[in-house]
């Protein structure tokens, strides 16, 4: 049975993904920081609830203290909580707009997959996803026909690109376990206000593909649910 935890997992594109990935023979944990939105949606879904704030090392260590507590290993860490940060005119941005969102979507994983690194190496075949957005690409975000280049969200856009290197760099240095970046496309959640033309649905598919995928499959890619997608 595959054991699959995944962070932010009590709505949007976290939540989507625990249900495919149960209806996928899955065991999963839902990861997320409100005990009541976590417990809800656990229920909700059949899977089993993991008290996690990625901003905070000692949450963290906590969350993998009761996994190996329980389940004793994972076999798939998909590192999906993140956050929008400030959208339009960045003149009036502060260092602790961007330590906010920089704590979520760069260093919670970097927290995490630490964490969670032991319990992946307990594993046959270990995968860690990382929720990233083509929202980070240099490429995608100066084509004026991709929405990606429509939008001005500096923290965001500047996290999600960190985020992107941070993966590759993993895919290099751990070379016993698996790590890819997801891009789910411009999905609606509410982190965009529902304003994204893709359901909740097609913006998993790719991380749910690269959770599913069989021993051998390669490490160090950026994928949508259209294919693998340039480091660019």
């Amino acid at each position: 049975m595959t054991i699959t935890f995944i962070t932010g997992a009590n709505k949007g594109l976290g939540r989507e993904t625990a249900r495919r990935l149960i209806e996928c023979g899955h065991t999963v944990l839902v990861g997320a920081r409100d005990r009541e939105q976590g417990e809800e949606a656990a229920a909700a879904l059949g899977a089993r609830y993991v008290p996690i704030d990625v901003r905070d090392d000692a949450s963290v260590a906590a969350a993998a203290a009761d996994v190996a507590e329980h389940e004793g290993r994972i076999d798939v860490l998909i590192n999906n909580a993140g956050v929008h940060g400030a959208a339009g005119d960045p003149s009036g941005l502060t260092a602790a707009d961007a330590l906010a969102v920089y704590d979520v979507n760069l260093v919670g994983v970097i927290r995490t997959t630490t964490a969670f690194l032991p319990l992946l190496r307990r594993s046959d075949d270990p995968v860690i996803v990382n929720v990233s957005s083509g929202m980070g690409s240099l490429a995608l975000t100066h084509d004026p026909d991709r929405p990606e280049s429509h939008v001005v969200a500096p923290l965001y856009t500047s996290s999600k690109a960190a985020l992107t290197m941070l993966t590759t760099q993993y895919a290099k240095a751990l070379g016993d376990i698996r790590v890819n970046a997801a891009d789910p496309g411009y999905t609606a959640t509410d982190l965009n206000g529902h304003s994204g033309p893709q359901s909740v649905t097609e913006g998993t598919d790719a991380i749910v593909a690269l959770a599913t995928e069989g021993p051998g499959a390669g490490s160090g890619r950026f994928v949508s649910r259209h294919g693998e997608m340039a480091w660019s």
